[in-house]
């Protein structure tokens, strides 16, 4: 980590011929289980991880901000006094939504010189892109002395992706990279922001992701699709049961009275989620109890309703997964993430994790003819300020 964040310290040296004034090192995330149900306002249990973002940011005594994007290499400049406008690339305009989020809280921004960059992989759904904007929103913090805690970074950054990216996320990831605390999992309630920390210790197996190294562009449009699917169903569920204001408050029973009223793709959405809400909850207590056999069935679960009801999963990922699932010593896989591609995230066996990683990757290359990666990685401390 420290190697890192001297690297990007070094490239902003080279770019701006100074050192920089602010050093910021945001989270990447891993969710264990409650996948799409965070804008559903339920519950979804992740953790922080120690894949990196790194931001080194100094004033530039202009108006303006000159932005080295180190990964993809990019570089662009954005007037602070001129309307901030979305526009074709996608990691500016994450950049520019927290910008004007902060302009929106009344605050005027300096112009700076910022480089970026990591060891966070983009497209594999580690969140790569709720790092960028937990990043950026701690920096502006700490720059105009916000003093915004934490819970408030996040939703500040949900609302830039509402208004500005143009994606109805919900609250888990941005949370997730702002909120982890070291080796443990954050049960979150997506209505509330209420959360209890539980330890992702799972005593004789680790958590193990494979990346696919694929990224479907139907990823683009359907989480949008998904969102509204949610919110119909919700609707004629609510025309029945006015307590129910989202999905989270449904039940399965009242789902299935209202079956007739909706089509059979909106309600294999509602069952999905609805369950999935439940797999959460009972995924926490298992997590408690040490019973890690009991967690993985609820991880192979959860990729069956990805897979089936709520139809975000792909060829290559269930590949991985079917493969897990019949290797000796895995409790459970699943995909991870918005889908049509990315990390499967696997229970393994301890003394597997390494015979299963190489022979689960060679079977992939052979079938898919895609070489894919093991992304190794630990639950750490959540997105902050390491040098300023």
């Amino acid at each position: 980590m420290i190697e890192q964040a001297s690297q990007i310290a070094a490239a902003f040296q080279a770019h701006t011929g100074s050192s920089p004034k602010w050093l910021v090192q945001a989270c990447g995330r891993v969710n264990v289980i409650g996948e799409h149900t965070d804008y559903n306002d339920g519950w979804v249990m992740p953790g922080a991880i120690d894949r990196y973002l790194f931001f080194a940011a100094s004033p530039n005594g202009r108006s303006d901000l000159r932005i080295w994007a180190l990964d993809l290499p990019d570089y662009e400049e954005i007037s602070l006094v001129s309307e901030l406008k979305s526009g074709p690339k996608l990691w500016l305009n994450y950049v520019m939504g927290i910008a004007q989020q902060f302009q929106k809280e009344g605050y005027d921004l300096p112009g700076l010189d910022l480089v970026f960059g990591g060891n966070l992989p983009i497209g594999s759904g580690v969140s790569s892109s709720a790092a960028l904007e937990t990043g950026v929103a701690t920096l502006w913090n700490e720059v105009l002395d916000a003093q915004l805690y934490k819970p408030a970074l996040a939703l500040l950054a949900q609302r830039s992706s509402h208004q500005f990216v143009g994606v109805p996320c919900g609250i888990m990831d941005q949370f997730a990279s702002l909120m982890g605390q070291k080796d443990q999992l954050i049960l979150l309630d997506c209505r509330s922001l209420a959360y209890e920390l539980i330890p992702a210790h799972t005593a004789g197996y680790c958590w193990v992701l494979l990346n696919s190294k694929v990224h479907h562009s139907l990823a683009d449009s359907a989480y949008p699709k998904r969102v509204q699917e949610c919110r119909t169903g919700q609707a004629a569920i609510q025309a029945r049961f006015p307590q129910v204001s989202s999905l989270r408050d449904a039940s399965l029973e009242q789902l299935e009275a209202c079956r007739n009223e909706i089509s059979s793709v909106v309600y294999q959405r509602c069952r999905y989620v609805i369950e999935e809400i439940q797999r959460t909850s009972q995924a926490a207590h298992h997590l408690r109890a040490g019973q890690v056999a009991e967690l993985g069935k609820l991880l192979s679960a959860t990729h069956a309703g990805l897979r089936d009801a709520y139809e975000v999963s792909c060829p290559e990922i269930d590949f991985l997964v079917t493969y897990a699932l019949a290797y000796p010593g895995v409790l459970g896989s699943r995909l991870m993430g918005g889908g049509f591609g990315g990390c499967t995230l696997n229970l393994v066996e301890s003394q597997q994790v390494d015979a299963f990683t190489q022979d689960a990757l060679a079977a992939y290359q052979q079938a898919i003819g895609i070489a894919g990666e093991p992304l190794s990685f630990s639950f750490v401390d959540g997105t902050r300020i390491i040098e300023a």
